[in-house]
C-alpha cells in the first residue's frame, strides 16, 4: 500500500487528488490530511443541498460546498479534522472481502480509543 500524508492540505485538492488516484492507478493507497481551513461542507456524489444543508447561514459565513465523487454523508470539515481514506484497487478488495468484518472491527475499536473522550463512538459501513 502506498502512502501518501499531508497537513492542512485544502480539501478540493484532497478530494482531487483521491479522485484521480482511483481513476488513474491499479495501486493501492492510504490518503492521510491531518485537517483543512478554512472550514467547509462536504457532501455525498448524491447528496441534495436545498435538502441537507441550511442555505441562509452559509451564504452569510460564505462557507464552500463541495460534493465528494463517491457516497457519503454531508459533513462539515476544518482544522481538527483527520481524514483517512483507502483506496484499494478491485482485486485487493476481492482479497480482503472475507477478512471485512475482522477489519471494520479492529478500527471500531481502534477509532472508539481515539474518540473515547468526546463520547460514544460506533464505527458504520455505509
Amino acid at each position: 500500500m502506498r502512502l501518501v500524508t499531508m497537513s492542512g492540505a485544502l480539501i478540493l485538492r484532497q478530494l482531487h487528488l483521491e479522485e484521480r488516484l482511483l481513476h488513474h492507478t491499479e495501486d493501492n493507497w492510504c490518503v492521510i490530511n491531518d485537517g483543512t481551513m478554512p472550514p467547509t461542507i462536504v457532501m455525498g456524489v448524491s447528496g441534495r443541498v436545498s435538502e441537507l444543508v441550511e442555505i441562509e447561514p452559509i451564504l452569510q459565513d460564505s462557507v464552500a460546498i463541495f460534493r465528494r465523487f463517491s457516497a457519503g454523508g454531508t459533513v462539515i470539515v476544518d482544522q481538527g479534522t483527520v481524514f483517512v481514506t483507502f483506496i484499494c484497487n478491485r482485486s485487493a478488495v476481492e482479497a480482503l472481502q472475507p477478512f471485512l468484518r475482522d477489519i471494520m472491527s479492529w478500527s471500531g475499536q481502534l477509532y472508539g480509543k481515539v474518540f473515547d473522550r468526546f463520547g460514544e463512538f460506533h464505527l458504520r459501513d455505509c
